[in-house]
């Protein structure tokens, strides 16, 4: 189905209550599904109205231009959206509450292969640790304890640090999954940035940590690097 959007004439500048009634965007929703609308309409029905001589609808697709895209929308400071004439207060809360609602349902549809996993692959990792550390701005790194079937039933978060770095000390890390008599170990953080590509501190920090559990008897079973959208296992390209 094509998306009902006006591109001539002056309705992109008219309230949208002003529309027909078959191209409203809240209307085409509820007869068509929400597939069947572009981001920009779906925006449009978050703002609800537009601003002065504009209309929701241009309002939202001035801020998908100004922003280059939802995530960059997601990631604004209210600074940064009072910058755009038309958004005030409460159009930034009901955009931050609606994003905000995307990210637990994404929590939520993974809650069920949350509660006992048992990690085949770096691809169950990050699929497992995606919802947690998704939208995150700083780096975090987590080590979860596996028993001898790989199953995490322990996991600690060893360090909480800047956008650029988490400073990890191989003895802390130990020092649980010893007490907690852990099979192995599992490492994840994350990558802000958006690319996960293990850095050189990243791999010096690997390397430390399996030549530390080599000497106490506890496996290090990978380290996997993770953003919003993709992943690295240090282990399975042969970085270490």
């Amino acid at each position: 189905m094509t998306n009902h959007v006006f591109f001539n004439g002056d309705m992109e500048y008219k309230s949208i209550k002003n529309w027909p009634e078959s191209e409203r965007p809240r209307e085409i929703l509820l007869t068509a599904g929400a597939g069947n609308l572009s981001t920009a309409q779906l925006l449009a029905i978050i703002l609800r109205t537009g601003g002065k001589n504009k209309s929701a609808l241009g309002l939202a697709r001035e801020l998908l231009v100004q922003f280059n895209g939802l995530k960059s929308i997601e990631d604004a400071s209210v600074a940064e959206f009072s910058k755009t004439k038309g958004i005030g207060n409460a159009k930034i809360a009901q955009l931050k509450a609606a994003f905000e609602l995307g990210r637990r349902l994404l929590q939520d549809d993974a809650s069920d292969a949350l509660k006992v996993p048992s990690f085949r692959s770096s691809h169950d990792v990050y699929e497992y640790y995606r919802p947690r550390f998704y939208g995150l701005k700083k780096e975090r790194f987590l080590c979860a304890l596996l028993d001898i079937k790989n199953r995490v039933f322990k996991e600690t978060t060893v360090s909480d640090g800047t956008l650029t770095s988490s400073p990890v000390h191989p003895r802390e890390v130990f020092r649980y999954a010893i007490k907690e008599a852990a099979a192995s170990v599992l490492f994840v953080h994350n990558h802000p940035s958006g690319d996960p590509s293990p850095s050189k501190d990243d791999l010096d920090i690997t390397k430390r940590l399996i030549e530390t559990g080599k000497i106490i008897g506890i496996n290090v079973l990978d380290h996997v690097v993770i953003s919003d959208s993709n992943y690295v296992s240090i282990m399975e390209k042969g970085y270490v």
